[in-house]
């Protein structure tokens, strides 16, 4: 099944390049699969970055910047534009980070090789950490507030937080792999109640409910409110510059185009 399966990916990219007149740079897992914890029923979520023609860049008419091709119990498949993502990288966007270190990769290409080594740069510990606290934030409101919950709920509250952790103590982009978060130095009754949940997670239905486990519910609570208030004490770390981003736009182009982007005037 699982050969089918990234049959059915491949030929979708392709498909997705043939009718949107695109070239995908990049493509990857960028959910529970990409994170090494998935359930028996976890559906595929594929994340892509692509590029049109020079001369769509260049039209008064605006096109729009992302693609969303595909969205149903197995696949889950969207793309953001060249330009679009490398606004983001300027950002900080710490879900690009990402994409860009997925352990899966579907497709890549030189081009998107070296677009990375330039956009590697511009990640913010101070983005980042924002936004993995929020996320974590988020999740936990949400859904974790019951006597029983999803543990699918549990990982996506905790893992955001793990990397809190591994920013703060290592300043650099973390793992997307969960268990390479959890290699860090944790609390022994927390990394018990983990291993467990992980057991029984990997048992069940992503829609399974199960007890809350308390030493897990103390952390989340307690990060929470402590990355909260580091994010915020936080100078701003963002790279102003615009300019190697602009640089390797052009450098980009000019691969796909195979001509100078001046030789369009």
């Amino acid at each position: 099944m699982k050969g089918e399966i990234l049959d059915n990916i491949a030929d979708k990219l392709t498909e997705i390049e043939k009718s949107e007149n695109v070239r995908i740079l990049y493509a990857v897992e960028s959910g529970s699969r990409a994170w090494g914890v998935e359930s028996p029923d976890s559906d595929y979520d594929v994340r892509f970055i692509y590029m049109r023609r020079a001369k769509d860049y260049l039209c008064v008419r605006e096109r729009r910047d992302v693609i969303e091709w595909q969205l149903d119990e197995v696949l889950d498949i969207n793309g953001w534009d060249l330009k679009k993502t490398l606004a983001q990288f300027h950002r900080g966007n710490a879900t690009l980070f990402e994409w860009a270190n997925s352990p899966i990769v579907y497709r890549t290409t030189d081009i998107w090789e070296r677009i990375y080594d330039v956009c590697k740069v511009y990640f913010s510990e101070k983005a980042a950490l924002y936004h993995y606290y929020g996320t974590a934030r988020s999740t936990f409101r949400q859904y974790l507030m019951e006597e029983k919950v999803k543990y699918k709920k549990y990982i996506y509250a905790l893992r955001p937080l793990l990397a809190c952790r591994f920013i703060e103590s290592k300043h650099s982009v973390p793992p997307v792999r969960f268990d390479e978060l959890l290699r860090q130095e944790l609390p022994e009754d927390l990394r018990g109640e983990i291993d467990e949940m992980l057991r029984i997670k990997a048992q069940s239905g992503e829609a399974a409910l199960h007890p809350q486990m308390p030493a897990i519910r103390k952390y989340m609570e307690d990060e929470i409110a402590r990355y909260e208030k580091l994010s915020k004490e936080m100078a701003d770390d963002r790279t102003p510059d615009w300019e190697g981003l602009d640089e390797i736009f052009l450098w980009s182009l000019r691969q796909i185009e195979q001509y100078s982007i001046d030789s369009l005037f």
